[in-house]
């Protein structure tokens, strides 16, 4: 289930924290992050097309996930001005420090559930890497904009640099699901990275009508029917997406 909190009042709270933040203001460029890498050719790719953020899973379980050895394969000799995020799942503090102590990460995206990834917990795990952090919100269908107005307050007091919008499905992430996002309350949209079932089809339409701060892609740039593989990048479905971002900037 999504998580759950009582969103009494949270809304007109939530509001009034954010109605002076420079970080509702919409940008003039929607940043992009291609998450879900497991080979070199789609990291450089990724590079290629001006991405600002790539991701790695380090959740065991997920058919995405990458070792330490791996992840130090892809991110040997990346360029400056990268931001190299890693995703957890539930996890406990010694896995999140092998990681952070081998791997060159920028940032730590916690994408777990709400009773374990909680705005403390996540604080101490990011204060002992060193690193910035986001959250990521699962967004189910009994989700109420006051809820993710709540949510974001909570977890920005514990440190955090951001939220992450993701559709709530089995799994954690990658699912290729998109949830409502009429929902995202205005004053939050422009902060948020959106994230949830985005493709070259829909990332147009989604950076139109949400104005997100940045777009979050896994499952979206992967083949597709027979040919989708999860980890296994399409190049031209990455071109496709980053030039659909842009166009909707554009307008």
């Amino acid at each position: 289930m999504a998580q759950q909190l009582n969103p009494s009042a949270a809304g007109a709270d939530a509001l009034a924290g954010l109605e002076h933040n420079p970080g509702s203001r919409r940008r003039l460029r929607t940043r992009i992050k291609l998450c879900g890498m497991t080979r070199l050719e789609d990291v450089w790719h990724a590079i290629d097309l001006g991405a600002d953020a790539i991701g790695m899973v380090f959740y065991p379980a997920s058919p995405r996930f990458v070792s330490i050895e791996q992840a130090l394969t892809l991110t040997r000799n990346l360029p400056p001005l990268l931001t190299v995020t890693g995703l957890f799942v539930n996890a406990d503090a010694e896995w999140v420090k092998q990681v952070v102590d081998a791997v060159p990460l920028s940032m730590l995206q916690f994408h777990g559930d709400a009773a374990v990834d909680t705005p403390e917990r996540c604080r101490q795990l990011a204060q002992a890497a060193g690193l910035p952090w986001v959250r990521a919100l699962r967004v189910g269908a009994d989700t109420a904009p006051a809820d993710l107005l709540k949510w974001q307050l909570d977890y920005a007091a514990a440190g955090a640099k951001g939220v992450l919008l993701d559709t709530l499905v089995d799994s954690y992430g990658g699912g290729g699901k998109v949830f409502d996002w009429s929902i995202i309350p205005e004053e939050l949209a422009h902060q948020a990275v959106l994230s949830g079932g985005l493709n070259a089809q829909n990332v147009r339409d989604a950076v139109r009508r949400v104005r997100p701060y940045a777009v979050d892609v896994s499952s979206g740039i992967e083949g597709t029917g027979s040919l989708h593989v999860k980890g296994v990048k399409d190049h031209a479905q990455m071109t496709a997406f980053v030039h659909a971002v842009h166009a909707a900037d554009a307008e």
